[in-house]
């Protein structure tokens, strides 16, 4: 493999194999029912081939396919734990590793963007072998002339074309994992993925971006940001970070390691915005990582959302009116912002118990972000029996709320998954636009 498969009809083909092979399995499932081994090794055995088959085929194809399988892995936790749990450590491989790009193309790249004495030019050494592989791009380790150790950020050649192949027919997968995350819609998130492609493709734009937070975030006591030494359409050399990443503290993290990560976690989604002009917007766990010194280690910033005057202070007035219980404001606010739509006439009261499990958090002086927690407040919005179900099927999502919401589903499905306990609803108010000087309920304990 000298680069990503990227001819359309080789990808399609792959990405095909997802639902045919789901189906495969499932009549040899059945064959082995009627051979008499009983129903639970069964499914068993059905579900973790399926997630195999899920991490081979999105992790060889990298591109549209690998972001799309990043973009389910931390929503996980919102999955009933019998579907979750064979595809969890599946999932979970999806964001961080995926198989390597052959050491022949990285040099022919790093010829072409860094000139070709790159490597006694630049490098006092560089390490063939690389140290992760994402869905656009690897990151090799490499010590830079000065004596930095650096990390490395090289994209796929071919990664644009993949890009569009992936995000054109990822609806074959969506048809899987609709089965997988009942009541969850696949499609918005493809979507999403695509009104960000070309910008996570500009190596030279996710530079200014990691050097924006960079600088904002230099000598803090609770957040790192490693410098951008050099970088090219698609190249970034950075200052190596290390630390331990999240994904690990989910997997085999101490209770003291999951309630700090969470915390900071939490405070970097608020603060972000406010100082930088930028929101994050990629969550996923292996962009983050805890320091030896205590703090959040932040890497990859191809993905963003300009805000420059911060998150918007409608957030913080809407989240505000709900936990004072003022049906009729929130109403009215939702309404001014385009979450209801002008001609949709909508219940208040109906709209503020909808939404009432999403502001849980903010109830209590600490808060535990669980997967049952979760998984229950997905019950509860997609449940079709409760009368509110509808009143909530009749509300919009605001193009300029679209990345912000995606980032804060990503952020809460990490939070659960590091099962930590927060002071979230001080978080909150102190960094969020238009709640410090609102009265807020006494706190449920």
């Amino acid at each position: 493999m000298s680069d990503l498969p990227r001819k359309a009809v080789s990808r399609t083909a792959r990405l095909a194999s997802l639902p045919l092979g789901f189906a495969g399995r499932t009549a040899l499932g059945f064959g082995k029912r009627v051979g008499g081994k009983p129903a639970e090794a069964v499914a068993a055995e059905l579900q973790a081939r399926t997630a195999e088959q899920l991490f081979k085929v999105l992790g060889e194809l990298k591109g549209g396919a690998m972001k799309f399988g990043q973009a389910l892995s931390v929503m996980e936790a919102a999955m009933p734990e019998e579907v979750a749990g064979p595809y969890r450590a599946t999932l979970t491989k999806l964001q961080e590793a995926a198989p390597p790009m052959p050491a022949s193309t990285v040099h022919k790249v790093l010829a072409a963007e860094l000139g070709p004495r790159w490597r006694t030019a630049k490098f006092l050494s560089f390490d063939d072998k690389p140290a992760a592989a994402a869905s656009i791009g690897q990151v090799h380790r490499a010590v830079w002339r000065d004596g930095r150790p650096v990390a490395v950020k090289i994209q796929y050649p071919g990664a644009a074309e993949a890009l569009v192949s992936d995000l054109n027919q990822l609806a074959r997968v969506a048809r899987v994992a609709g089965g997988w995350i009942p009541g969850i819609d696949i499609k918005p998130i493809t979507d999403e993925l695509k009104s960000r492609m070309s910008e996570e493709l500009d190596y030279n734009l996710e530079a200014a971006n990691q050097r924006r937070f960079a600088k904002v975030f230099r000598d803090d006591p609770h957040f790192v940001v490693p410098d951008v030494l050099v970088n090219s359409e698609h190249v970034i050399v950075s200052e190596w970070l290390d630390g331990t990443p999240l994904s690990q503290i989910v997997a085999n993290g101490t209770r003291e390691q999951r309630d700090e990560a969470s915390r900071l976690y939490l405070e970097f989604l608020m603060v972000g915005p406010h100082r930088a002009g930028l929101l994050h917007a990629d969550p996923h766990p292996g962009n983050f990582r805890l320091t030896a010194d205590g703090r959040l280690g932040v890497i990859d910033f191809g993905a963003v959302n300009r805000l420059p005057g911060g998150l918007p202070s409608s957030m913080g007035e809407l989240i505000s009116d709900a936990l004072d219980g003022d049906a009729l404001t929130l109403a009215d606010g939702l309404r001014r912002e385009g979450f209801i739509k002008p001609s949709m006439q909508v219940d208040p009261h109906a709209v503020l118990t909808y939404l009432d499990p999403l502001i849980e958090p903010m109830r209590h002086e600490e808060f535990e972000f669980s997967r049952a927690w979760l998984r229950g407040v997905a019950q509860h919005i997609n449940d079709v029996r409760q009368p509110e179900f509808l009143t909530g099927m009749k509300l919009n999502l605001p193009p300029a709320y679209l990345l912000i919401h995606r980032v804060w589903l990503g952020g809460i499905g990490v939070l659960c998954q590091l099962d930590g306990t927060v002071p979230a609803r001080a978080i909150i108010i102190e960094h969020m636009p238009g709640m410090r000087l609102r009265h807020l309920p006494p706190t449920v304990d």
